[in-house]
């Protein structure tokens, strides 16, 4: 059964929590399926590692609960609940072997020495590090060091595995190639995963579902798909990649929620996924990548927007401009690079003209902030 169809597993019933003058969460709920990597994004002082701590025991609710597999957590000690924490400093002992490292839980816990082997190489074989169980932390490289910390924290067979910015401290591409450790473990486990980030792509490439959190309040839970493509807000579609958004007032109602909509004194079609009446005002967010562009003089008969090339940067899989309208309107659009097509022979200042295929819109009101 998919992660995303099980039932629910762990939940924020109406919790509060205060530091000292400042409220940090405030009748906040959440729904966390069996079973699922779910992954909390927010800016920093959202609230996010809040609700690690409040999980993982080491903060306790003001008010409401937690409940994890059917009981209520929200008082039980952190050495009680049936959760691990990974955390980004990897908080591994150097003076210790990576067999005593990953063993150092049970060792505490008075387990068999012969349970103890077995265990410390069944997490050693998941995390795929078989052979080093005799090395000191100083002999691994940063991934390396990172599976010893999740094999420690799985060897205990927690219910959830609690991940904070467990990837921050690695370089990009170690990151990327933890990314999907991570996805895999996870999957072979079928254990589930909270993990906490500021980082957008990491959210949306590990995924089941995501929540984005502000101010201590959710903003959206969604697939990454959903999050990326239909944000609810303003503030889901600044903070998820970037947008560029268009304000407009819908000046006709068509059938099956198409609309006709005023932007920059050009009459555009649209589609939304709800109802808007005329005069309405309402936000047209476009991704980058849905937007297109073209020499001016080779516009089509249809409604663009005309401006000019103000930077233009190669990133390897795409030639991302920014352009401004002549309006003052600034644009962010980002094409797959084809060193075959003319078009990617624009200078700076060149003039242009963008539009959009008429249904890669997104819609919202405009009071969505």
């Amino acid at each position: 059964m998919s992660p995303l169809t099980q039932s629910a597993f762990l939940s924020f019933n109406s919790v509060s929590k205060r530091y000292q003058n400042q409220e940090i969460l405030r009748e906040f709920d959440l729904t966390i399926n069996d079973g699922e990597f779910f992954t909390i994004l927010g800016p920093s002082g959202c609230g996010k590692t809040t609700i690690l701590r409040l999980i993982a025991g080491f903060e306790q609710p003001d008010h409401g609960c937690v409940v994890l597999d059917g009981q209520d957590i929200g008082n039980l000690p952190a050495e009680h609940r049936p959760t691990n924490t990974v955390f980004q400093s990897y908080a591994l002992f150097p003076h210790m072997s990576i067999y005593d490292n990953i063993a150092f839980g049970l060792k505490m816990s008075g387990v068999d020495k012969a349970e103890i082997k077995q265990r410390v190489h069944e997490a050693l074989s998941v995390v795929q590090l078989d052979g080093f169980e005799n090395r000191k932390p100083h002999q691994l490289s940063g991934g390396q060091k990172q599976r010893v910390a999740i094999a420690r924290a799985i060897i205990n067979r927690p219910k959830v595995l609690l991940l904070d910015e467990s990837l921050s401290a690695l370089d990009y591409k170690l990151r990327q190639q933890m990314q999907n450790e991570l996805k895999r473990i996870q999957r072979q486990l079928n254990i589930t995963f909270v993990y906490v980030t500021h980082d957008q792509e990491e959210a949306l490439t590990m995924s089941d579902r995501v929540l984005v959190i502000n101010n201590g309040q959710a903003q959206q839970i969604g697939t990454p798909r959903e999050i990326y493509e239909s944000p609810v807000n303003l503030f889901v579609a600044r903070f998820i990649g970037e947008s560029n958004i268009f304000k407009a007032k819908i000046t006709q109602c068509l059938d099956n929620y198409q609309y006709i909509a005023e932007i920059y004194g050009l009459q555009w079609k649209i589609t939304a996924d709800h109802k808007f009446a005329v005069d309405e005002h309402v936000n047209v967010i476009l991704r980058p990548e849905d937007l297109r562009v073209m020499y001016s003089e080779d516009a089509p008969q249809e409604p663009g927007f005309v401006g000019k090339i103000i930077e233009r940067n190669y990133t390897g899989k795409t030639l991302d401009s920014v352009i401004q309208l002549d309006n003052g309107h600034i644009l962010g659009i980002s094409e797959f690079f084809n060193e075959d097509d003319p078009d990617f022979d624009y200078n700076i200042n060149q003039k242009v003209w963008v539009n959009w295929v008429h249904g890669w819109e997104h819609v919202i009101k405009a009071d969505e902030r």
